[in-house]
């Protein structure tokens, strides 16, 4: 009688569920409480519609929970002390983590914040495939098909994308490396000036008409960096031929040394001055080249600064001029700079 009753009863169970090994599991939950074989039946018409809604539910806690992890990285990025820690395992390996600007701070904390954001939609993205995948399987429809289809689809994408990649790869690496930076003075080839916005895809930059470019970064095959870490003036200053090089050179020195030690300019002036020597000698005047390194972006400053009290000078002390030649000057950053 016992098996009688088990047996019509799983029979009752098989026909409101399915055969056993492919009941689903609400169903048959539902079955074991209520014994009732309709209650059964509705718990096997919403066992879909409640599988899905939890892999939305897991794909939307999973996404929450990253964003916050990725936040709190990016929080610990920006401060001071993780800063001097990256400088540290920078001068250890050789890695570029480094901060170069006059302003990490704000420098790191745009970058990291950049990159956070990079890693939260990239995540964000993933999690959200995986997921539509899985509803798309649980609906019947035939992944295999989809594969392929997308997959013609995604080469065609590709081939009329490529740009678009490499710009987006640039950037990333780009902001990894700290090759550049919002207010920095860069020389990319293609425009030079003052950097006003970093994105993934391109750089804006204005430079010193007033113009502002707009560059995709995978057009950057060369940056130089005129103001990382230090810059250098260096002036050229054609004298007559027959003029006293020594006493020139002389002169030329205690013009830079006050430039140096100015109230307004000895702030920034970060080494002696340099008089480097006779840079050309040509048959009408002789050039004798002065360096100065300064803070990064002011050195165009401090080369103004220069001319004029050299010049001066040169009028006080009586040295004649090379005719029809002028003060010149080159404005050289750091390892990276290039001539402006």
């Amino acid at each position: 009688m016992v098996l009688a009753a088990t047996a019509a009863e799983q029979l009752e169970k098989a026909a409101a569920c399915g055969v056993p090994g492919k009941q689903a599991w609400l169903c048959s939950t539902v079955y074991d409480l209520t014994g009732s074989q309709r209650a059964a039946q509705v718990g096997d018409d919403l066992a879909l519609p409640l599988h899905l809604l939890m892999i939305v539910l897991i794909a939307y806690v999973a996404v929450r929970i990253t964003r916050i992890f990725v936040r709190r990285v990016v929080r610990n990025l920006q401060r001071e002390q993780t800063g001097d820690r990256i400088s540290k395992i920078k001068h250890r390996t050789g890695l570029s983590l480094l901060d170069t600007s006059p302003v990490p701070s704000v420098r790191r904390a745009l970058r990291a914040e950049t990159i956070g954001a990079v890693i939260r939609s990239i995540v964000s993205a993933l999690i959200w495939s995986t997921a539509g995948l899985m509803i798309l399987e649980e609906l019947g429809v035939n992944l295999a098909a989809i594969g392929i289809g997308a997959s013609i689809i995604g080469v065609a994408i590709g081939f009329g994308s490529q740009a678009l990649v490499k710009d987006f790869l640039s950037g990333i690496f780009m902001l990894i490396e700290d090759q550049y930076g919002v207010g920095d003075v860069i020389d990319t080839g293609v425009a030079a000036g003052t950097v006003e916005g970093v994105s993934l895809r391109t750089t804006r930059l204005r430079d010193a008409e007033g113009t502002v470019w707009h560059i995709p970064n995978g057009g950057i095959l060369r940056v130089g960096n005129k103001s990382q870490q230090w810059s250098r003036v260096i002036l050229d200053v054609p004298i007559a031929y027959d003029a006293d090089v020594q006493r020139a050179t002389s002169v030329i020195r205690g013009a830079a040394d006050v430039v140096a030690t100015s109230r307004d300019l000895g702030s920034v002036v970060t080494d002696e001055p340099e008089v480097w020597g006779i840079e050309q000698v040509e048959p009408d005047h002789v050039v004798i080249r002065l360096a100065v390194k300064t803070a990064p972006l002011e050195q165009w400053r401090v080369a103004r600064a220069l001319r004029a009290g050299i010049k001066a000078a040169l009028d006080q002390a009586g040295i004649p001029p090379a005719s029809e030649s002028v003060v010149t000057y080159r404005a050289e950053g750091g390892p990276a700079a290039s001539d402006r």
